[in-house]
C-alpha cells in the first residue's frame, strides 16, 4: 500500500525542484543562488541530499546532511553528521515525511563511519523542536550568537 510519498538521493535532474524547496526554507537567497548551491552540493564529498516526492512526483521535502570534523556543540564524536537543512512542506507534515528523510540521513551518517547525526534550529521556532524531538533528537544546549561590526580606525 503506498504512504502516497517517497524518499530518494537527490541528482542533477532534481535541481530546480530542490532549489525551490530549499527557497522555502531559506527565502532570502534567490532560487538562481539555491540552484548553484545545489549543484556544488552535488559535486561536493560529504554531503548528502534527499528529497521526498508525491506519488504525482511533485517535490514535498528534502534533508541536506554534512560530516563535520570540527566540533559540534553537545556531541562527544568526530566526525558527526550534521542535518544542514530539513524541510517538508506545510500540506505534508504529520504524514512520516519529515521522519523518512531523517532515516535516509541517518542511514547515510552511519555509513560515514559516525555515531552521532547533530542538527541545530533557531531559538523561536518550536516548530522545528518538535519535529527534531518527534524524530528522537535530544536538545544539548541553547546559544546566543553576538556580532560587533568593526569599523576602520
Amino acid at each position: 500500500m503506498s504512504q502516497g510519498w517517497s524518499v530518494r538521493v537527490a541528482s542533477a535532474a532534481d535541481i530546480a525542484v530542490w532549489a525551490q524547496l530549499r527557497n522555502a526554507l531559506w527565502p532570502v537567497d534567490e532560487v538562481a543562488e539555491h540552484e548553484d548551491e545545489a549543484r556544488e552540493q552535488l559535486a561536493a564529498p560529504g554531503l548528502h541530499t534527499v528529497l521526498a516526492f508525491a506519488d504525482d512526483g511533485r517535490a514535498c521535502g528534502f534533508a541536506e546532511a554534512s560530516l563535520r570534523r570540527d566540533y559540534v556543540n553537545g556531541t562527544e564524536s568526530s566526525p558527526v553528521g550534521f542535518l544542514e537543512g530539513w524541510y517538508v512542506a506545510p500540506e505534508w507534515r504529520g504524514r512520516g515525511v519529515g521522519r523518512a528523510l531523517i532515516a535516509q540521513v541517518e542511514q547515510w551518517t552511519r555509513a560515514q563511519g559516525c555515531s552521532e547525526l547533530a542538527s541545530d534550529a533557531l531559538l523561536e521556532n518550536t516548530g522545528s523542536h518538535d519535529a527534531h524531538t518527534a524524530c528522537g533528537f535530544e536538545e544539548t544546549e541553547r546559544v546566543v550568537y553576538f556580532r560587533k561590526a568593526l569599523r576602520e580606525a
